[in-house]
């Protein structure tokens, strides 16, 4: 059921935590990869030797073990999803208030894959406004709620605050990732980093665009279940997902050729490549030398990609393309959407610090062909995949 999910388990100290034991072992059976992270607290309930031979990997508890740092920004970004079970009231209280004083408050800060708690505490404390506020605020932060259950609890008492049991947390994770699965059945084409024109055999006219972003978009449409095609130039970019069938190309004619070719069996394309307006008419076989005088290049138009598959895109597909721009933004973006026969245009401007290219966020806002017009705060670009591609969907079944 969970084969090749990547599972991120934070335990923290409670009773409870005997039933983690139980899910770890029963994910790692199902075919998840598991990594586990524990509070000081929680070894006072189960030991990370007996977690750590369930999981086949190491369990972290501090920021610094063994004169090694403990990457927490890289386990948020490695796993599909990180599940909190069991979560104290302290340790909600601490998630909340956005606290940050242990190895598994920073991992949870700095995760971008969803996060799902499962409470655990005695009958009053749950009751309490201070845990049902705390809670509350988990669920706007976009946290998954699994909740506490009635039973016996460790005081003796019976009543509210027991942790859901291990297959109430495991059906909860796996309709998460059906839920995840709204474009299976469906083709994506995406075009991911810049393209080079030669000017000879060691230089080329080319953009500072890195490929984070469309790759990005590539590895989300895969993870939501859509058969994925990359058309990437020129990157340095690892492709997460490895179902994605991938094109390296150098220049835009290169990129041009693919994508017209693979276009017509996709439901949707997403031009998110920075390609050459302009390439070389000329280019010399051999490197060009310096002399006294100037350089005169003459240049000549690239196929707009875009517009060629906007001339030729049918009713059942969607095309998405991207604005980049320096001032008139808006403007731009919105006849861009008109003269390209665009459904989607993502404009992001190199004015907004943080967005554009060479960086690991971005900033944008959304235009469709129905009129709606969506800015979005600036974000890793993981994240503002999941918002492009959460409107894909919506366009796809609207």
């Amino acid at each position: 059921m969970f084969q090749g999910k990547k599972i991120l388990i934070g335990i923290t100290g409670s009773i409870a935590a005997y039933k983690t034991v139980v899910l770890v072992r029963e994910l790692v059976k199902q075919g998840a990869e598991v990594k586990v992270v524990m509070t000081s607290a929680a070894k006072d309930f189960v030991t990370p030797l007996t977690l750590s031979t369930l999981s086949k990997n190491t369990v972290l508890t501090d920021l610094f073990e063994n004169d090694s740092w403990a990457n927490h920004v890289m386990l948020g970004r490695w796993a599909d999803a990180m599940l909190i079970a069991p979560l104290s009231c302290n340790t909600l209280a601490r998630m909340a208030h956005g606290l940050c004083d242990n190895l598994l408050l920073a991992v949870y800060l700095s995760a971008t894959c969803p996060v799902f708690v499962a409470p655990a505490m005695d009958d009053d404390m749950w009751h309490h406004p201070s845990t049902k506020e705390n809670l509350k605020k988990l669920d706007s932060f976009g946290n998954h709620i699994i909740p506490a259950e009635k039973g016996e609890l460790a005081s003796g008492l019976f009543g509210d605050g027991r942790m859901a049991e291990v297959q109430t947390i495991l059906a909860a994770l796996q309709s998460y990732f059906d839920s995840q699965k709204e474009l299976a059945g469906k083709k994506a084409l995406i075009t991911a980093g810049p393209t080079y024109e030669l000017l000879d055999p060691v230089r080329f006219i080319g953009n500072h665009s890195s490929g984070k972003m469309g790759v990005a978009i590539a590895n989300e449409l895969a993870r939501r279940g859509a058969e994925v095609t990359l058309v990437l130039g020129p990157s340095n970019v690892s492709v997460d997902e490895k179902k994605i069938k991938t094109f390296h190309v150098t220049s835009a004619k290169e990129m041009y050729e693919v994508c017209v070719e693979q276009f017509p069996q996709m439901s949707l394309a997403v031009m998110a490549a920075a390609v050459a307006d302009y390439t070389p008419v000329n280019t010399f076989s051999e490197k060009i030398k310096k002399n006294d005088g100037n350089l005169v290049l003459e240049l000549q138009k690239t196929k707009d990609i875009l517009k060629s598959l906007g001339e030729i895109k049918k009713d059942r597909q969607l095309l998405i393309g991207f604005a980049l721009e320096t001032k008139n933004e808006v403007e731009y973006a919105k006849s861009k959407l008109k003269d390209k026969n665009a459904d989607i245009i993502v404009l992001n401007s190199l004015r907004d610090k943080g967005a554009g290219f060479g960086t690991d966020t971005n900033k944008i806002t959304i235009f469709e062909k129905s009129g709606a017009a969506t800015t979005y705060d600036q974000k890793d670009k993981a994240l503002v995949a999941k918002d492009i591609v959460d409107v894909i969907v919506k366009n796809i079944y609207a």
